[in-house]
């Protein structure tokens, strides 16, 4: 390894340290080698569970910022600014015919300390 790409480690272990422990965010490790997406949904999941959605909401709120975001009828601007209002105000999920609207939130803007946060490293999203 050339000098420069051992510098370069050294900052990056420096700044995964400081994520880890200054700012508490999880390591979740080298992502180069795996299939990465834009919507990671384990992690999401795990973070609509613990605000108390049900399986059903959760399920149809994923499957909702998933069909937006794989949208390739639609010009890359539009899909952004589409997941964009998603994640600012929430997924709009009707369980029933007949029954309200419930929103899913996809980040708890009223407590930030609520939300999970996570760090890795060398994440490529291909497509």
């Amino acid at each position: 390894m050339s000098n420069v790409g051992q510098i370069e480690r050294e900052t990056q272990n420096r700044v995964v340290k400081l994520f880890e422990n200054e700012l508490e965010y999880i390591y979740l490790g080298n992502w180069n080698d795996r299939f990465n997406s834009n919507i990671e949904d384990e992690y999401l999941v795990k973070f609509l569970k613990k605000q108390g959605y049900s399986k059903e909401l959760i399920d149809r709120s994923i499957r909702e910022i998933r069909m937006v975001s794989d949208n390739q009828q639609k010009s890359l601007y539009d899909v952004n600014k589409e997941v964009y209002s998603l994640i600012r105000y929430g997924a709009k999920i009707r369980l029933n015919v007949g029954e309200k609207k419930q929103s899913v939130n996809y980040i708890d803007w009223s407590n930030p300390l609520n939300n999970d946060f996570y760090i890795a490293e060398e994440v490529t999203v291909k497509g």
